[in-house]
């Protein structure tokens, strides 16, 4: 971990999350970059054939308003573990379902969903295994995820520096740890594109599970 207390237990790392982004809900959609980084992985994603979407990590449902924007007809549904920024979602897109709910232990079904997105939070989930298996769990046949991750030296702004709970990002920070990552957990990286605003910059990519 770069930041947090090493050895935490998962349970105590998804209260840490749970606290700081509950505190940042009132104010997290003034962030540019998190709305500008939402409108161009939803540039990036293929929605052919998607009629249901799950954002992980959904935070304020700015990934789901962009894709909402471009395809209004695709189901929607985001998770996340902190009840005031699902307060602000909700308020923004109520067309969409949001659930309470960890990374690694989403209450839907198998193969319910075509699209999963994760946006700026890879490196905060405590148990990347669970999760990853968990997203295979989740996805149709020919179902894709689609993730921004924040490349190594590309992370300058100050809530990048100054973490309130645990975080690595060093097996999503660049092309080639994104790909060894999530090959160990039955995926291969597709197609990928870097983002920046000249303050931070960010891997978009996109991974299907791999062919067994």
């Amino acid at each position: 971990m770069d930041a947090g207390q090493p050895g935490a237990s998962d349970a105590q790392q998804l209260e840490d999350i749970r606290r700081a982004f509950d505190a940042r809900a009132a104010t997290y959609d003034e962030s540019r970059m998190h709305r500008e980084v939402a409108a161009a992985v939803a540039d990036f994603v293929d929605l052919t054939d998607v009629d249901d979407v799950l954002d992980v990590a959904t935070g304020t449902g700015l990934m789901l308003r962009a894709l909402a924007r471009l395809s209004p007809a695709i189901a929607l549904t985001g998770v996340d573990v902190a009840p005031a920024m699902l307060e602000v979602a909700r308020r923004h897109l109520p067309e969409a379902t949001f659930v309470e709910a960890d990374a690694a232990l989403v209450p839907l079904a198998d193969a319910s969903t075509d699209l999963i997105t994760c946006v700026t939070a890879l490196h905060a989930i405590p148990n990347t295994a669970a999760a990853l298996a968990e997203w295979h769990r989740l996805l149709r046949p020919l179902g894709r995820v689609v993730s921004a991750t924040f490349v190594a030296e590309g992370r300058r702004g100050p809530l990048q520096r100054n973490h309130l709970y645990p975080a690595d990002h060093r097996p999503f920070e660049t092309r080639e740890r994104l790909a060894e990552t999530v090959a160990r957990h039955g995926f291969a990286i597709t197609r990928s594109m870097l983002w920046s605003d000249e303050v931070d910059t960010l891997l978009i990519a996109e991974w299907l599970p791999a062919p067994r």
